[in-house]
């Protein structure tokens, strides 16, 4: 009866948190408390008010919003969540206030002042399983708010929620380029940072681009190694590649200080390259400069102009602390392997005609540690991606790691590759001992972070798995897809469900073998259906599969988180 004297009415209902609330409480309670106040009272309410909203609940961390049109209220949380941001300001990462939002445009109960019903309980589950810093929209407000609010917004699809009896299809706010030049950059690091872009090509030649690609590489690879810089991966940077892109919009999207943007042309015999280092913060050009050689001095050229930045940065001392790489002998053996390298991670020919570039690579320079390194990985994917027998490619695979770390000890992507060949074979405390080195060698190698990211999930260690994929990520902010595997399956070992299940079904990995993970999230949620569709999916392109094999593929160091994506496998009807 109660039910039926509640008032009923349409509302858009804006759900925010505090993310790490219990952990900011455990460091400085009375710190906290003000802090939230603050912002309630500086950032928070004005926005409600701009946007003709109403709060009707607040609980410690947590708000509700109540307003009359969706388009208010998404409005709303885009300008609350570049409110919060500048609020953080240069605050450190552990004392920042951040925010997950969801919005619902939905049926509401109205007692008193309080709402109640689905209609705020879905606003609350997507609010529950937003990134940090995000915003989730139900379907409900997208069908009300697109093309009228600045924001792009990607379609994550329907999903089971939490004592929700019907999937809702969830949305997730990309900011449009007038929100986005207003949000703050990413946090700096307390160490000056830089973003190599990709060099442009001066060449008439268009097959000359794999040069000025490879000279963008080996420029980052060397700044990485260097003690004190903060460098972005190449496949962050490279994601500007032949884009008309404002440098300072770049920085702000990467979170570095310096950009450094050149070009490069080679032709009879010789090489030019122009470069200059920009201070996309404070402005203006720290550096320029212009070089011609010879071509068989490209690789003193790489090092004068590494020298040259590091200098403007942080010092010659920097330098002389950084390991030497040992050089290629042969140009020719060189382009073989910038020309693989730029191949190898295509799929289908395209990764296969790159194992024929290093083979010739390395007939022409026996002692190029980096030819070894990447034939190592394309011997490994022969076997795990490209179809081929498991022996003798694993056996050679591991001959050529191991040759790499002999030849350049000093190449911390020489110790990454040979780590991930020791974790594939089980040797799991070898696996420790070299990413250990890569990362001593060079703290900004992503790919390193995002392999003991799956080393610790081997080890039962969800946090510190989390960790390390969160490294990777900022150093890699637009990263291959295989690093949201990782992502999601440390999510799922941490019991996170609803987030694993978000990654899992990101477009940049969704097609990958990691369905089963995201099958055995669903299982673990109880969206049953879902799950054995995933797992359905998952075993037309593993055919063979089975949760005994791969049980034995894995070798985990803990066995009860083996035995905890066994369990999600099983529920997901997976065969035994």
């Amino acid at each position: 009866m109660a039910e039926e004297r509640a008032q009923r009415r349409l509302a858009a209902i804006l759900a925010a948190d505090v993310v790490g609330y219990s952990r900011l409480m455990e460091q400085d309670e009375a710190g906290t408390l003000a802090a939230l106040k603050e912002r309630r009272k500086e950032v928070l309410e004005p926005l409600v008010g701009r946007h003709r909203g109403r709060i009707f609940k607040v609980a410690g961390d947590g708000v509700f919003v109540e307003f009359g049109s969706a388009v208010n209220a998404v409005q709303c949380a885009i300008d609350l969540q570049q409110g919060m941001a500048v609020a953080n300001g240069d605050l450190p990462p552990d004392r920042r206030i951040v925010l997950r939002i969801g919005v619902n445009l939905g049926d509401v109960m109205v007692e008193g002042g309080d709402l109640y019903g689905d209609g705020v309980n879905i606003a609350a589950r997507l609010e529950g399983i937003a990134e940090p810093g995000g915003i989730l929209i139900s379907g409900s407000a997208y069908d009300q708010v697109k093309g009228k609010v600045d924001s792009g917004f990607e379609d994550l699809g329907s999903q089971s929620l939490k004592n929700i009896s019907e999937p809702v299809r969830i949305y997730q706010s990309r900011p449009g380029r007038e929100a986005a030049a207003a949000m703050p950059a990413l946090a700096l690091p307390d160490k000056p940072s830089i973003a190599v872009l990709p060099f442009e090509s001066m060449s008439a030649d268009p097959e000359q681009a794999y040069f000025a690609d490879g000279l963008t590489e080996d420029l980052i690879t060397d700044l990485s190694q260097v003690p004190g810089l903060f460098v972005i991966a190449r496949h962050s940077s490279f994601a500007y590649k032949a884009k008309s892109v404002d440098v300072r919009s770049i920085a702000r999207s990467l979170g570095v200080r310096y950009v450094l943007e050149g070009s490069a042309r080679r032709a009879a015999g010789r090489v030019r390259i122009n470069v200059q280092l920009i201070d996309a913060i404070g402005g203006g050009h720290l550096w320029a400069e212009r070089f011609d050689r010879s071509l068989d001095d490209v690789f003193k050229l790489q090092d004068e102009v590494t020298a040259k930045i590091v200098e403007a940065l942080v010092g010659r001392l920097a330098l002389a602390q950084t390991p030497e790489r040992k050089r290629p002998t042969s140009l020719e053996a060189y382009d073989l392997c910038v020309r693989g390298r730029a191949l190898l991670f295509q799929s289908g020919q395209a990764a296969r005609e790159a194992r024929l570039m290093f083979e010739r690579a390395i007939a022409l320079d026996p002692e190029f540690a980096e030819a070894h390194r990447w034939m190592a990985l394309c011997l490994l994917d022969s076997w795990l991606l490209w179809g081929e027998s498991m022996e003798p490619n694993r056996r050679l695979s591991f001959a050529a790691a191991q040759k790499a770390v002999m030849l350049d000890p000093n190449d911390a992507g020489n110790h990454c590759i040979y780590g991930y060949l020791l974790m594939r074979g089980h040797q799991l405390a070898e696996a420790d001992a070299e990413l250990a080195v890569a990362l001593k060698l060079d703290s900004n190698n992503a790919d390193t972070w995002a392999m003991l990211s799956e080393l610790m999930v081997l080890s039962g260690r969800p946090t510190d798995a989390l960790a390390n994929i969160e490294k990777a990520l900022r150093l890699n902010p637009h990263p291959p897809g295989w690093y949201y595997w990782f992502l999601g399956q440390s999510q799922y070992l941490d019991r996170q469900y609803d987030r694993a299940v978000l990654t899992l079904r990101r477009e940049e990995t969704y097609r990958l073998p990691c369905r089963r993970t995201l099958a055995a999230a669903l299982a673990q949620l109880g969206r049953l259906d879902e799950a054995r569709r995933e797992a359905e999916m998952f075993m037309v392109s593993s055919p063979h599969f089975t949760i005994h094999q791969w049980v034995e593929s894995q070798r985990f160091r803990d066995e009860a988180a083996c035995q905890h994506f066994v369990d999600g496998y099983r529920k997901a009807g997976l065969p035994e």
